[in-house]
């Protein structure tokens, strides 16, 4: 593996496919969701390319009439709010690879295009947000939903805070208020499409070039070079074959080791 140029003063970590392997309960979700919409459900391999892109788009792309996506999303949200959120693991060495990312002196944080009330359960469930400065991802009201609006959000976020790790931004989450939240946010997307602008970095933040997204999926790589970042891709998500070298990513790891190792720059 080849990387370019780290080490890096901050890492943006998406969530699903990357730190967590959270098909399980995202594809009951969805099949719930088909089910309540009386459509055929897409073949378990269709199932999966749900993980990581915008949720209305995909719905859309796969059966579900444009008119019904809202309908979808609430019956979606209704179970994975419920607990199926949770049906979810952390894939080997993660918390490993967090822990001598942090060592050597590497900020993190966690980026999602899921909505953040949910990924603040899910860090906090798995013990990530003890090991990160803060977890920002997307509104259940849609008003910050593609993957550079959040690095966007999770940028100003990290410039304002006082920059000590696993203090700045995990705020407790009101889970009752969570889910009743996405039980009725139905109109809303999970990601928009992104502007195409290059963001600018804020004051405060290291330069573009010691500033790395960690991702699985194409959205990532993109939504990073909005703001002229590069990001590094993990195989073990769910990516189809070549789409993250064909997005731009810097390079691709097979490992958590190989990933806190490029963090590392060595």
């Amino acid at each position: 593996m080849t990387t370019a140029n780290p080490p890096y003063r901050l890492a943006l970590l998406d969530l699903d496919g990357t730190l967590t392997d959270s098909a399980p309960g995202i594809l009951s979700s969805v099949r719930h969701a088909y089910a309540t919409l009386g459509i055929e459900p897409p073949t378990d391999e269709t199932l999966r390319r749900f993980v990581g892109p915008p949720l209305h788009e995909t719905f859309a792309l796969h059966g579900v009439p444009v008119d019904r996506v809202p309908e979808a999303l609430a019956a979606y949200r209704e179970v994975y709010a419920a607990g199926a959120m949770l049906d979810n693991s952390l894939y080997p060495g993660i918390l490993e690879c967090l822990t001598a990312a942090r060592a050597a002196g590497v900020r993190l944080a966690v980026a999602t295009s899921k909505p953040e009330v949910y990924a603040r359960r899910i860090t906090a469930h798995f013990g990530i947000d003890d090991l990160v400065e803060g977890v920002y991802g997307a509104t259940l009201d849609g008003s910050r939903g593609s993957k550079a609006d959040v690095i966007e959000h999770a940028l100003a976020s990290l410039a304002a805070s006082d920059g000590v790790a696993g203090t700045a931004s995990v705020a407790p989450v009101d889970e009752a208020a969570s889910a009743a939240s996405a039980a009725s946010a139905a109109s809303e997307s999970e990601e928009a499409p992104g502007a195409g602008r290059v963001g600018s970095v804020p004051d405060g933040m290291p330069p573009r070039e010691e500033i790395v997204m960690v991702g699985d999926r194409e959205h990532d790589v993109l939504g990073a070079a909005a703001h002229g970042i590069g990001c590094l891709g993990v195989s073990w998500g769910y990516a189809g074959p070549g789409e993250l070298e064909d997005a731009g990513a810097l390079a691709v790891v097979a490992s958590a080791d190989e990933l806190a190792r490029a963090l590392r720059g060595e």
